[in-house]
């Protein structure tokens, strides 16, 4: 069998898919940290979709909660710096997540505003969101730059005990599903809770009836004003936690723009998982994959024929990954993923007879 890897396309081909098999195995918990902004980022986007309300300013709703849950958390670890307890939880940290979570509510408010009550248009509004968001972060960061304050740290990685780790198979599912920190794992959970609550709970029933057809659903005394609200607001909540995970558990500073379009892959994420939480969340590991696959190759290239190509390839395509799958798989959904019916449309209710 070995003649076949010698085969110009059909070698080359194996050798990739081998080299991807080996980044999956010894990257698993890579994956799914790259994977939780985005996959949180389209947790927010089905929040809002599947009520009925389009959501394109995940990014600056992420990019605005990592500056202010950073921002606090340095502030409050300024005053009263406390050592770190399970998972690298602080004090500091901990205000700063709560920061971070209101910062992202507090946007969502105005974009629910906006897109439900003045029923501007939609994708206007979370144009503005993004442009603000990057705008005012990067200024108040230039700003905090010439007095710079220390950060308050970041969450740390729980550890699966040594001798549960090295059980074959076993070991390798439990770290690479718990070795995380508390923004990650609670990810993990919330993709499970709500893939359960959509299709098994009477809020998940209104809100696919809000975002299906929001008027029969109002003449059966759902309040899809309403509705529409609470899950943007909730959705907030989502995207403070991607932007938290930024600041307050991968990195530990902030750094401006540095979202770096998540949150538009979490919108492709969304629609290549079909607005489902699960979905949207295996589409989420694509592009981690894709995010960890071109760090391998920049660290640690493939030998033999296979790396010989790689190694003539710009070491910038390898970044551009994420994004190139992001391309490729839009352009592969379009028109094959259908989503909500009434997605988009501003709802007004119709006047009461006299």
């Amino acid at each position: 069998m070995d003649f076949i890897l010698h085969v110009p396309v059909i070698g080359l081909l194996l050798q990739f898919i081998g080299y991807l098999v080996g980044v999956m195995t010894t990257n698993g918990s890579l994956i799914i940290t790259l994977s939780t902004p985005i996959a949180l980022g389209a947790l927010c986007g089905f929040m809002n979709e599947r009520s009925g309300v389009v959501n394109i300013g995940i990014e600056g709703m992420m990019l605005f909660a990592a500056f202010v849950g950073w921002y606090v958390a340095a502030l409050v670890n300024g005053g009263a710096p406390t050592s770190p307890g399970p998972l690298g939880i602080t004090f500091p940290l901990l205000v700063g997540l709560l920061a971070a979570i209101v910062a992202g509510v507090a946007v969502s408010a105005l974009h629910a505003w906006l897109s439900i009550t003045v029923r501007a248009n939609q994708i206007i509004s979370g144009t503005i969101i993004n442009i603000e968001a990057l705008a005012i972060t990067g200024y108040l960061n230039l700003l905090i730059s010439q007095n710079p304050i220390p950060s308050a740290g970041n969450f740390q990685s729980f550890h699966v005990p040594q001798g549960v780790a090295s059980v074959p198979v076993l070991g390798w599912l439990l770290t690479t599903f718990l070795g995380h920190g508390p923004i990650t794992l609670t990810m993990l959970v919330l993709v499970i809770v709500l893939q359960i609550l959509l299709f098994r709970s009477r809020w998940g029933l209104r809100t696919r009836a809000a975002g299906e057809h929001p008027r029969a659903a109002e003449t059966l005394g759902i309040d899809v004003i309403r509705l529409r609200y609470r899950n943007v607001l909730l959705g907030g909540v989502l995207a403070g936690l991607a932007g938290a995970w930024f600041t307050l558990e991968y990195i530990g500073t902030f750094q401006g723009g540095m979202t770096n379009g998540r949150g538009f892959i979490a919108l492709a994420a969304l629609i290549f998982g079909r607005w489902t939480p699960i979905g949207a969340f295996g589409a989420a590991l694509v592009f981690g994959i894709a995010d960890a696959l071109g760090q391998a190759v920049s660290f640690n290239p493939p030998s033999g024929d296979l790396g010989a190509v790689l190694s003539g390839v710009p070491e910038q395509v390898f970044s551009a990954l994420p994004y190139l799958v992001t391309i490729i798989v839009l352009a592969g959904v379009v028109g094959r993923s259908i989503p909500p019916a009434a997605d988009g449309q501003p709802y007004e209710r119709e006047a009461k007879a006299t």
